[in-house]
């Protein structure tokens, strides 16, 4: 083996080994929650040295969680707000997105700024008012409220703007002179050309309404409409806290994130969108 060989190898091993341990730095805590959920009441989860693997496995931590909170309810809330959210996020982005990145207006670039530039002000500082708007909108204790400051999000128009711009101009002019609408243009056109980054920003917005607590904590009071984030807040009792339970709670709010991803990062693959266009 020569020298360059065998320098070659020690740096991918030295790069294998740094990023099994980042790996392992970030799913210990995912472990260690896991292992905390499947532990019986008879383990001690603070003993000294700490127990990594439970004695007795057992999912009566998941079925008392189950059972004696509505965590049905809480799951159908969090679904339901996560999917209408991103739905509403993808359409109002990309319909926002498109004439900044296709059409030439008088200050559409003072517009994009304007808009990227709001990216910098942090949620804590609109939320008073918009909290005001919401229940002066009547849209209080409702499932659109919880949704209303996630209907469109300036780092949605930017990366849609973005994938916009990268379509080929042929496309357009050609679907154009086909006697295809700007509205056409955007549904049949576009919208499938940018596919990756709308499936990109669908996961984004997935999680950070999935994971919200702070808005629904604020604008919702009836615990029907409690979503998972608050149910296990809500585990974390005045008088009483088994982190079992709350560990079970945590894991069965992370379970459809995973599953999300996992089932939508195969779709997260760059697309040749002028491999149609013959020059």
């Amino acid at each position: 083996m020569s020298f360059s060989s065998r320098n070659s190898l020690f740096k991918n091993i030295g790069t294998y080994i740094i990023l099994s341990a980042i790996a392992v730095a970030t799913l210990f805590p995912l472990f260690w929650l896991l292992s905390t959920a499947l532990k019986s009441q008879s383990e001690n989860i603070f003993q000294s040295p700490p127990q990594l693997l439970p004695s007795q496995p057992t999912l009566e931590n998941f079925v008392n969680v189950w059972q004696s909170n509505p965590f049905g309810q809480y799951l159908f809330n969090s679904t339901f707000v996560a999917v209408l959210t991103v739905g509403l996020n993808l359409l109002f982005c990309a319909l926002a997105a498109y004439p900044l990145a296709r059409l030439s207006f008088a200050g559409r670039d003072w517009i994009f700024i304007a808009i990227i530039s709001t990216i910098m002000i942090p949620f804590q500082i609109v939320m008073i008012p918009l909290y005001i708007l919401t229940v002066q909108l009547g849209l209080r204790n409702t499932y659109l409220g919880m949704i209303f400051p996630s209907l469109a999000s300036a780092f949605g128009i930017f990366l849609l703007r973005q994938a916009f711009i990268s379509v080929p101009k042929e496309m357009e002019e050609a679907a154009r002179m086909d006697g295809c609408s700007e509205l056409g243009i955007w549904w049949y056109v576009m919208l499938p050309a940018v596919r990756p980054a709308l499936v990109t920003l669908a996961i984004f917005v997935f999680i950070g309404s999935w994971s919200d607590f702070l808005w629904p904590l604020i604008v919702i009071q009836d615990e029907s409409l409690y979503t998972l984030p608050l149910g296990v807040a809500k585990l974390a009792g005045t008088f009483s806290l088994d982190w079992r339970l709350v560990a079970a709670g945590s894991v069965i709010s992370i379970v459809p994130v995973m599953l999300l991803f996992l089932f939508l990062q195969r779709y997260i693959v760059p697309t040749e969108t002028g491999s149609g266009v013959k020059g």
